[in-house]
C-alpha cells in the first residue's frame, strides 16, 4: 500500500505544480509566446493527450477490477474445494481424522496471521499456513485404504488435494498485480502536460486553484484505488477473507 499511496502522493504534486506553476508563469512570458495561435496549439495538443489518457485509464480501470474479480472467485473455489475434501474425508471414516485436523489446522493458520497480507493462504510470503497444507497431504498419504469403497474414496480425496494445491498456485501468481509500472510513468507524464496546459491562460483566482486542487486530488485518488485493487491482498481494497472463514466453520461442525 505505501508505493500506491507514494505514486498517488506523486502525481497530486505533479499535477498542482504544473497547473499552478504555468499559471503563475503566464504573464512572464514573452509577447509572442501568449499569442492567441499559441493558445490555439497547446489546446490541441492537450486535447490529444486527453483522449489518449482516458484511453489508457479506463483499460487500466478495466484490468485491475478484472484481476480483483478473478481472484476472488478462485477464492471462493478454493474454499469450496477444501469443504469437498473434508466432506470426503469424514465420509471415509475414523482413519481420516488425523487429516481433517491437519486440514482444519492449515485454515486455522492462514486465518489467524496477525499480517493482513498474509491472512490468506495464498500469500507467498504466508510461509507457516504453506507447511500446514504440505501437512495434510503426507497425513492423506499415510492412510492405507483396505476395501475397494474405501480406495475410491481416497482417490477421491488425493484428487481434492491436489485441486487445492493448484488452486493455491493459481491464485498466488495471480495476486502480484498485471499493470506495469512504465505505463503508470506514461499516465502520469501525460496528465502533467494536461494540467499544464489548463494552467496556461487561466485566470489567477481562488476558483480556478480550488478546481486544480479538486480534480488532481480526485485524479490521483481514482490512481491509488485501481494500484489498490491491482494487489488484492494487501492495502485499503482487499479480497474479503469471508469464504475461508465459512470453510473453517464447516470444517469444525
Amino acid at each position: 500500500m505505501v508505493l500506491e499511496l507514494l505514486v498517488a502522493v506523486v502525481v497530486f504534486a505533479l499535477l498542482m505544480t504544473a497547473s499552478i506553476g504555468t499559471m503563475l508563469t503566464y504573464s512572464k512570458l514573452p509577447v509572442h509566446h501568449r499569442q492567441d495561435e499559441t493558445n490555439t496549439v497547446v489546446r490541441l495538443v492537450a486535447n490529444i493527450f486527453v483522449v489518449m489518457t482516458s484511453l489508457v485509464f479506463g483499460l487500466m480501470i478495466n484490468s485491475s477490477k478484472n484481476t480483483f474479480a478473478e481472484i476472488d472467485k478462485n477464492v471462493h473455489a478454493f474454499a469450496t474445494q477444501i469443504i469437498l475434501l473434508d466432506r470426503t474425508l469424514r465420509t471415509y471414516g475414523l482413519e481420516a481424522n488425523e487429516t481433517r485436523k491437519r486440514l482444519e489446522n492449515y485454515v486455522e493458520k492462514a486465518l489467524t496471521n496477525p499480517a493482513r497480507a498474509a491472512t490468506d493462504p495464498m500469500v507467498k510470503s504466508d510461509r507457516t499456513s504453506e507447511l500446514a497444507l504440505n501437512a495434510v497431504g503426507d497425513s492423506l498419504s499415510l492412510i492405507r485404504p483396505s476395501d475397494p469403497g474405501h480406495v475410491a474414496l481416497w482417490n477421491d480425496a488425493r484428487q481434492q488435494y491436489q485441486r487445492i494445491v493448484e488452486q493455491r498456485w493459481i491464485i498466488v501468481e495471480q495476486s502480484e498485480g498485471v499493470i506495469p509500472r512504465p505505463l503508470i510513468t506514461m499516465l502520469t507524464a501525460w496528465l502533467t502536460l494536461i494540467f499544464a496546459s489548463f494552467g496556461y491562460r487561466a485566470p489567477r483566482n481562488i476558483i480556478v486553484v480550488l478546481m486544480f486542487f479538486m480534480s488532481a486530488l480526485l485524479i490521483s485518488l481514482s490512481i491509488f484505488i485501481v494500484l489498490d485493487m491491482d494487489i488484492p491482498f494487501s492495502g485499503w481494497i482487499q479480497i474479503s477473507d469471508t469464504p475461508l472463514r465459512r470453510a473453517l466453520a464447516e470444517l469444525q461442525q
